[in-house]
């Protein structure tokens, strides 16, 4: 049986908790740790998992999962690195750090593996982009995706690749999310009540989505098949590329890739080490 520990169990991470435990996992197997005692012992109660302080559950966990903010993780790091075995498997949810910064304060040889999920996870459809770091062999590797997915969909990439995964999948939901909402507002002033407005809108979403998994079509030869010879949909893409709606996306997903190769340089890599 494998242990897992889950540190930082915010909405991912109690995500991939409920997610574990729907597939099978034994919640014996599963251990909590949040920065609040009392948000930790609400989890364990809600699950049936343990809590335990962040040294513990590494100290006695098989996998350790990260799952804090990345302005908290050095010292989360420094003080899992007393305590945690060479062999513990360390799965990195936070955004933009590089494996070399956990290989630097951990004890020599721990494998780690970089992950890149995104927020649907919370409804079991995420998108989890997986990357293994030096130490980390095939096994680990298959082991994450196994967990991951629990929770939805899992590609693995070079690790050179996550900033744009990052900024691609990771971020991606809320370019849908603020496109949604514009749409929503324009049906509002097109005189449609706010709840058909959305009814409309989600559903489209939903069903384009659908379309797109399930008949493996290009997107150019979907939007071609609604767009019609002097219709009402070619009136609407004109507009949007008027106003370079194209290459604001573009610009707007090499910022979010940008911004995460920040959040990995904004951190020492060199630290203390218990190797």
């Amino acid at each position: 049986m494998t242990t897992i520990a889950i540190l930082g169990a915010g909405k991912i991470g109690e995500a991939l908790l409920s997610g574990l435990i729907s597939a099978g996992r034994d919640p014996a197997d599963l251990i909590v740790s949040r920065r609040s005692p009392e948000r930790a012992q609400e989890l364990a109660q809600r699950h049936g998992v343990r809590a335990l302080d962040a040294a513990a559950a590494a100290a006695a966990a098989d996998v350790v999962v990260v799952a804090v903010k990345p302005q908290d993780i050095e010292p989360l790091l420094d003080s899992l690195a007393p305590v945690l075995a060479p062999s513990t498997l360390v799965v990195s949810l936070a955004a933009g750090l590089p494996t070399a910064l956990y290989e630097a304060r951990l004890p020599a040889g721990v494998p780690v593996v970089r992950v890149m999920p995104n927020t649907p996870m919370v409804v079991g459809e995420a998108m989890s982009v997986v990357s293994g770091g030096s130490h980390a062999q095939p096994e680990h590797l298959e082991l994450t995706e196994e967990l991951l997915r629990s929770v939805g969909r899992v590609l693995r990439v070079p690790e050179g690749q996550q900033d744009a995964a990052t900024a691609l999948s990771g971020s991606g939901p809320a370019y849908f999310f603020f496109l949604v909402e514009a749409m929503i507002d324009a049906g509002i002033l097109l005189g449609l009540p706010r709840g058909v407005s959305t009814e409309l809108i989600i559903q489209s979403a939903v069903g384009a989505a659908a379309m797109l998994r399930e008949t493996g079509d290009h997107p150019v030869a979907l939007r071609e098949a609604v767009t019609s010879p002097g219709g009402t949909t070619i009136a609407a893409i004109r507009e949007l590329e008027n106003h370079r709606v194209r290459a604001a996306l573009l610009t707007a997903i090499e910022a979010a890739a940008l911004r995460s190769r920040d959040l990995g340089r904004a951190h020492r890599i060199d630290g203390p080490t218990a190797g």
